[in-house]
């Protein structure tokens, strides 16, 4: 796709970023905030939700449209859920480690924390929530943060609680697993000042680095994601939700703009052809002998084919608005949010088995002329009637106007429609939980990972490298409180960062290795029990059986301390092996012997011991 002048198209842009805490407890209950897998499910309960008015009565277009696809809701159960996450308990009071937490992050962020927190309720029936809506308090507004190509506002900054995770679906059913919903989550808000796609890039990752200097967020895939919201001069703002992956938002955003001025190309061309959308009209008996896989599977299970004649839409149908994506994959997931499997047009006719002959017998069944277009839908009565019923709606939108909406990132950069945007209707009080006063003088403002970077390079004297990567490493934390109980810096950072590396590479579990485990094998070598090359042994060794303690993995890996003596005696054994070559090379001999004497101790004993004992030996003998 083409660059754009972003300026001349009047591209604006902001950001929403949902990013995970990591907290002992959950935001509303004192349920772990530790995942589980599905298999360990307890138990399951079903619900159904419906959508609710506001206080003045009103209706969320999005809740209203979920609605319409009616969806029993499955859950999975765990023996660390409780009756709050089942929404058969009042929530309890807002977690004070993840108030101080979302605090930090104002302060980092230069906001003003507003004086009391109050819990608001956001209307949610898409099932990721027992209750029907999620629970989410404003905490701070007006902060800023600095890019390369100017400042961008932070609008406001909202703690809430996670969703629960989406397992399965089975046709209109889903399946989640609460394991996740109730995790404190933070939401920032930035303004509309974003101009280009890289400057989007590059004000989630400054955000993306300020929350990982408090040091209390979850890492990992899913933990932090971003919404995009974009729009051109001519277009509309478009919510682009679940993008995972920072270096996808720039390409989120080029491709956003390119499918608004596609659109808008497509708007006057249409109006120029005085193009309109007919009526929805049965066209079954056109396919009665069909041999198309799709038309024949839903005729034969009792369903229907509805058209629609597009007038003055031939040939912009099949127009592409993003890479593999045209107007009519638009048009597909508005009949695929209704049911359907998706949509047949004549822009793609004859194809899938359908032929031309019933191709021309469809155009003249809906009055179609060869500058209009035809979609159709295959389905079961209600679904079909749903579905044509969207794609008509969606065609008379293209006509008009570039819609707002909600859609969600594809893999590939590209999006797809999820939803109406939602409006204030869904937003209403919180009364089962009581404000909460807010003091952030009380909250000590954290240590940026770039701050961290140049200290632990000053402090410690590591390496430009190794300092970035403890300091923006998911260790951070136990490499200050490794150092702070008196673990040698370097020592600790190539541990973290190198060690575990290697091991994870050697398919040991390093997932089994809690922080307790390694800043306990730490203290064994900084206390002279175990040697440094036997880290790698009693790690791995942790790693199969985690119950045991560091002291018992030394044992188990035979790896206890030896004495000086019991030292000196193995590496002279060594030497006397290789005495003839000793007396020929002197200390040309050493390197090669280093290697056998480390290998006859297998890690009982510190290499520079061994090294200086060795030389001793050859000396002994050159």
């Amino acid at each position: 796709m083409s660059e754009y002048d972003y300026e001349d198209l009047g591209l604006v842009a902001g950001l929403e970023i949902h990013q995970q805490l990591d907290t002992a407890t959950k935001l509303f209950c004192g349920c772990p905030t530790e995942l589980r897998e599905p298999d360990d499910a307890a138990r399951t309960f079903t619900r159904f939700l419906h959508p609710t008015k506001s206080e003045l009565g009103e209706l969320d277009d999005a809740a209203l449209e979920e609605s319409r696809v009616e969806r029993e809701f499955e859950y999975l159960a765990y023996d660390t859920t409780c009756l709050v996450e089942e929404d058969d308990e009042p929530p309890h009071s807002l977690d004070q480690e993840a108030r101080t937490v979302v605090m930090q992050i104002a302060s980092l962020l230069d906001m003003n924390v507003v004086d009391q927190a109050h819990v608001m309720r956001k209307l949610v029936i898409d099932g990721s929530n027992t209750s029907g809506f999620q629970r989410t308090t404003l905490i701070a507004q007006e902060g800023e943060i600095q890019t390369s190509d100017g400042p961008v506002s932070i609008v406001d900054l909202m703690l809430e609680e996670e969703s629960a995770q989406r397992v399965e679906e089975r046709g209109d059913d889903v399946l989640f697993s609460l394991d996740r919903l109730g995790i404190p989550l933070v939401e920032i808000g930035t303004g509309p000042d974003i101009s280009s796609p890289e400057q989007a890039r590059e004000a989630a990752q400054t955000i993306g680095m300020l929350l990982r200097s408090t040091g209390k967020v979850k890492r990992g895939l899913g933990t932090i994601r971003q919404d995009v919201n974009v729009s051109i001069e001519d277009g509309a703002r478009v919510e682009i939700k679940g993008v995972q992956a920072l270096d996808q938002i720039d390409e989120i955003v080029r491709f956003e703009v390119g499918r608004q001025a596609e659109l808008v190309e497509i708007r006057d061309e249409l109006q120029s052809r005085d193009a309109s959308v007919g009526d929805v009209t049965d066209v079954t008996d056109v396919f009665a002998d069909s041999d198309s896989g799709v038309i024949r599977g839903a005729l034969d299970s009792g369903g229907k084919v509805m058209g629609v004649r597009l007038a003055g839409f031939d040939g912009l149908v099949g127009r592409e608005l993003q890479p593999d994506r045209r107007l009519g994959t638009e048009f597909s997931d508005h009949a695929k949010r209704h049911g359907a499997g998706g949509i047949f047009h004549t822009d793609e006719l004859p194809a899938y088995g359908v032929t031309e002959a019933e191709v021309e017998a469809l155009r003249e069944a809906v009055d179609a002329g060869p500058e209009d277009a035809v979609a159709i839908v295959a389905d079961d009565p209600e679904t079909a009637d749903l579905a044509i019923d969207a794609v008509a709606e969606r065609a008379e939108v293209a006509i008009e106007e570039v819609p707002e909406e909600t859609r969600g990132a594809n893999d590939d950069g590209t999006t797809r429609y999820l939803r109406p945007l939602p409006g204030a209707a869904r937003m209403y009080p919180e009364t089962d939980v009581l404000p909460v006063d807010l003091d952030p003088s009380d909250v000590e403002t954290p240590e940026l990972l770039t701050e961290k970077e140049e200290r632990y390079q000053d402090e410690f004297g590591l390496d430009a490298g190794l300092a970035e990567q403890v300091a923006y490493g998911r260790k951070m934390p136990l490499f200050e409180q490794a150092v702070d109980e008196g673990i040698d810096a370097t020592f600790a950072a190539g541990l973290l960062e190198s060690t575990l590396t290697e091991l994870r590479r050697d398919d040991v579990t390093v997932e089994n290795l809690s922080d307790d485990h390694l800043l306990a094998v730490m203290h064994l070598v900084e206390d002279g029990d175990l040697a440094k090359e036997g880290v790698n042994d009693v790690l791995s060794t942790i790693a199969e059986n985690p119950a045991l303690t560091a002291e018992e993995a030394v044992e188990e890996a035979g790896l206890s301390g030896v004495s000086d003596d019991e030292v000196r005696e193995a590496i002279a054994e060594v030497v006397e092996r290789n005495a003839e070559q000793v007396e020929e090379q002197g200390m040309g001999a050493f390197s090669a012997l280093m290697g056998e004497a480390m290998g006859a101790l297998r890690g009982k004993a510190d290499g520079g011991v061994v090294s200086d004992v060795l030389r001793e030996e050859i000396q002994k003998r050159a």
